[in-house]
């Protein structure tokens, strides 16, 4: 009975190994759990176009959008471990749902670890509507208000309602939600002025600010976004210690060959390097990951770490789902 065992374990191994040699052998799907247009849509179609070149295959991109992302997430956690379906996620889809909805999946067990992704500073913004001109104009407006404003997210869990509740628990002001399946369509919303606020991705915002159809008032973070300089940061606009940023990663379902992880880990790095592509993120606001985080060890030491940040904050504002 040992040889037999023994002598399958070598056969798997065998398998797997050719499995990794040949991958891969057909088109490659990252699946995106939110709307198409948004900045997690923008990012994974920006990378999977360059990383074609590296795989030699089709890097096709799946929107599978709802319930904050986690149907998404969970298409592709239930999905062959065999590489050819990517998870493409954030800190809502991949910590924060965790604390959020009764998922049919464990997002550190269920998942293994690809690749870190550039991260994004999220950014305060208003419809122009709003009389406030600056930060703590905005804060008073919205503590006067005799409802609450409404705020735009991409469900509950998502990094908007998450960069929400933060701002309501640094600030002192209250905000009604209004859940999305992206922030791209919440976007629309606010520039035709359906919703009042939103704590936004930077990459989703920065060319609506530009265009001067929405207003910026802040960066959630300690130092300016190189791509839009001109807007102050929460410390210099009078919140001081309001740090927020939007990392983003890949995961495949466990038991993935590791030697599939390398290839998908090294297509992606080659593709965040190249220089077009660095120039296009750049622009987008997004800052690439360090060389020594891009391994997938270290991704997965991240989402572990940011559960252990966040959950407890999460779970004290008694996030439900709508």
């Amino acid at each position: 009975m040992r040889r037999l065992l023994l002598a399958a374990t070598a056969m798997l191994a065998l398998v797997g190994s050719a499995v990794a040699q040949n991958f891969p052998a057909r088109p490659v799907t990252i699946v995106v759990p939110f709307a198409a247009g948004g900045p997690s849509d923008v990012l994974a179609r920006t990378l999977a176009e360059r990383m074609k070149v590296a795989l030699g295959q089709t890097v096709l991109v799946e929107n599978v959008t709802g319930a904050g992302g986690s149907i998404g997430v969970g298409r592709a956690a239930k999905s062959a471990p065999d590489g050819y379906t990517i998870s493409f996620g954030h800190l809502g889809t991949h910590v924060s749902n965790g604390a959020v909805y009764k998922l049919s999946y464990d997002l550190v067990t269920d998942l293994e670890p690809v690749v870190l992704l550039p991260s994004n500073p999220m950014v305060i913004v208003s419809k122009n509507a709003v009389p406030a001109k600056t930060l703590k104009e905005l804060i008073a407006w919205l503590k006067e208000r005799p409802a609450p404003a409404a705020a735009g997210t991409a469900g509950a869990g998502s990094g908007s309602h998450i960069g929400g509740i933060y701002f309501q628990n640094v600030s002192g002001v209250k905000l009604q939600y209004v859940p999305y399946r992206g922030t791209g369509p919440a976007m629309n919303d606010l520039i035709a002025g359906q919703i009042d606020v939103m704590v936004d991705q930077l990459s989703n915002s920065i060319q609506q600010v530009r265009a001067g159809t929405i207003r910026a008032y802040a960066v959630v973070d300690s130092k300016r976004a190189q791509s839009a300089s001109d807007i102050p940061t929460t410390d210099e606009a009078g919140l001081a210690g309001f740090h927020m940023t939007l990392w983003s990663g890949m995961w495949v379902p466990k038991g993935t060959p590791k030697d599939v992880i390398a290839k998908l880990n090294a297509a992606t790095v080659e593709a965040m390097n190249d220089p077009a592509v660095k120039k296009q993120l750049e622009n987008l606001g997004l800052q690439l990951p360090p060389a020594d985080k891009v391994a997938p060890a270290a991704l997965g030491e991240w989402q572990k770490a940011e559960i252990a940040k966040w959950w407890p904050m999460i779970k004290a504002a008694n996030v439900k789902v709508d």
